[in-house]
């Protein structure tokens, strides 16, 4: 999808709308307005950022190259990176200089596909917190739930292809309504038979390990009363009810 609007490859059917300007009619506009960006690649390991981003510069004919450089860098904190050659950056620091290059076309829509993969969470955080101070249109596709919960105000679900949904995350948290997340923290040495015990009962599904959490679905509130004769047995030392997230739609679109 992200190719066919991006103009790089032509639909084999149907066709599609950048900016009001139909993309097999308006090919060259919408290259003129639109920035790809795919993870950390479409960069040169053997180059340093900074000649990385003056190639791109001139590849686009950009004008005052050196300022825009500059304050790009500064935006991404990649400034003190800039002379190292990319093959020493971390994973984290080429995905930044990736981005930095799209953002010297300045474009008006940005196209990032799976940006976030394979990077820790610190850099996950502040790569959300540029990319919101942005302001732009962005179109982002991941399967890193909590990267789109954070980012997007408008989500599409896709399955085999097909477009399940598209929706605000409000609306699509109030699909799972009916069905309530639980986390509980228990005594490391009681956990296993709990969950077997959970896996026994119509009443719980979704288990989840980590750690010394369990998190599982409740069928629905009248369950509690049932839920709570089974954990008076066990040496719980807390249980809360989580608001439901992104994973929980996700998980109920793809079954």
């Amino acid at each position: 999808m992200v190719s066919i609007l991006t103009t790089l490859i032509q639909p084999s059917s149907g066709t599609a709308n950048i900016l009001g300007r139909d993309i097999l009619k308006w090919n060259k506009f919408v290259k003129e307005n639109v920035g790809l960006m795919l993870g950390g690649d479409m960069i040169y390991h053997r180059l340093t950022g900074y000649r990385n981003l003056i190639f791109f510069c001139k590849l686009y004919n950009i004008k005052d190259y050196k300022s825009k450089i500059e304050n790009v860098a500064e935006l991404l904190k990649i400034a003190d990176w800039l002379n190292q050659y990319v093959e020493n950056y971390s994973t984290g620091m080429k995905v930044k200089l990736a981005l930095a290059r799209v953002l010297l076309i300045e474009p008006k829509i940005l196209f990032l596909d799976e940006p976030m993969l394979g990077l820790d969470p610190n850099i996950i955080k502040d790569l959300i917190e540029i990319l919101i101070d942005l302001k732009k249109t962005i179109f982002l596709t991941s399967h890193h739930m909590d990267v789109v919960q954070n980012l997007c105000n408008r989500i599409a679900f896709l399955k085999n292809g097909e477009l399940v949904k598209v929706d605000t995350q409000e609306n699509f948290k109030k699909l799972i309504t009916e069905v309530i997340r639980i986390e509980i923290e228990i005594n490391d040495l009681k956990k296993n038979e709990l969950i077997e015990t959970f896996s026994t009962i119509n009443f719980v599904s979704d288990i989840i390990l980590n750690k010394n959490n369990i998190t599982f679905s409740l069928k629905n509130k009248q369950s509690y009363s049932k839920l709570f004769e089974i954990l008076k047995d066990y040496p719980i030392t807390q249980i809360r009810e989580l608001e439901p997230d992104l994973n929980d739609v996700f998980i109920k679109l793809s079954n």
